[in-house]
């Protein structure tokens, strides 16, 4: 079995163990519709070598409106398994940007109880930097493992909770937007959806965490936690736009050697639309 370094692996670790029997790579980027850019062309275009797409659109729940919301433990087991992972596989995230949508495939994998997962620090952009090997073309279907799923509720929260949460705050929400959006003074991406963010709730947008293409080392992390009042004492939720940047703040926190939290899954998205609830700027 492999020892998987987590919840982070650098490009000199990949690169050691590219091709070892237990160790599945995926590209899990992603893209919002503003942005123009094909995740799948450009997949096929370069990717590390071995690796197959985790597109966390289709590993999502078909009966909601809402994007790429958390599937049932069933239908995960279904789609992971079908993208060859098993329990005994060691799982490494990267996407095109660098660290941006791959911590979604990884904190979907710590969701469902599948701790033996990572991404890989820099993504593609520091893969390639380094002069480390790609492919192109699509990659024959994995072969389909078993894969079964351990629900960690824990780590989740809806709506109905961060509802209550306002009445009683016993989580501190962080939000992983932009300052603009947060404050309403940029409009948000998708058509029609009110700005601002939910009362009582921090601002740290995402890319604060990373140099370059990278997340900051471990100390530096805990600096930008705690000036946004985050040092351990307290629990966590983090938010977004959709749930993507959001898991950013949250293997952020586990690098860090902060407690986890949780994530709040329909994030901005879910909160701006419902006009029944209150929204701050």
């Amino acid at each position: 079995m492999i020892d998987l370094p987590t919840p982070l692996v650098t490009t000199a670790w990949l690169a050691a163990n590219l091709g070892r029997p237990g160790l599945k790579i995926f590209d899990a980027s992603y893209y919002l519709p503003a942005e123009k850019r094909d995740a799948e062309a450009e997949f096929a275009a370069a990717h590390i070598p071995g690796a197959h797409r985790f597109d966390i659109d289709a590993i999502s729940d078909p009966d909601t409106d809402l994007p790429h919301m958390v599937p049932s433990p069933f239908r995960f087991e279904k789609l992971v398994g079908a993208l060859g992972i098993g329990n005994d596989d060691a799982v490494v995230f990267y996407d095109q940007k660098g660290v941006f949508s791959a911590p979604r495939g990884w904190w979907l994998m710590q969701l469902f109880g599948h701790t033996r997962a990572a991404v890989l620090d820099g993504g593609l952009p520091h893969w390639r930097a380094e002069g480390h090997p790609t492919e192109s073309g699509t990659p024959r279907p994995p072969t389909p493992a078993r894969f079964t799923a351990r629900f960690r509720p824990a780590l989740l929260r809806g709506i109905g909770d961060l509802r209550a949460n306002l009445d009683d705050p016993c989580e501190q929400v962080l939000d992983a937007r932009a300052a603009d959006r947060f404050h309403a003074r940029a409009p948000e991406p998708r058509p029609g959806l009110r700005g601002g963010h939910i009362p009582g709730a921090s601002n740290l947008p995402f890319n604060e965490l990373l140099d370059g293409t990278r997340l900051l080392p471990p100390a530096q992390l805990r600096a930008r936690f705690a000036a946004a009042g985050i040092d351990g004492s307290c629990k966590v939720v983090t938010s977004c736009g959709s749930g993507v940047s959001a898991a950013v703040l949250t293997i952020a926190m586990v690098a860090a050697g902060l407690p986890m939290g949780a994530l709040y899954d329909g994030s901005w998205t879910e909160w701006g639309f419902a006009t029944d609830l209150p929204a701050a700027s």
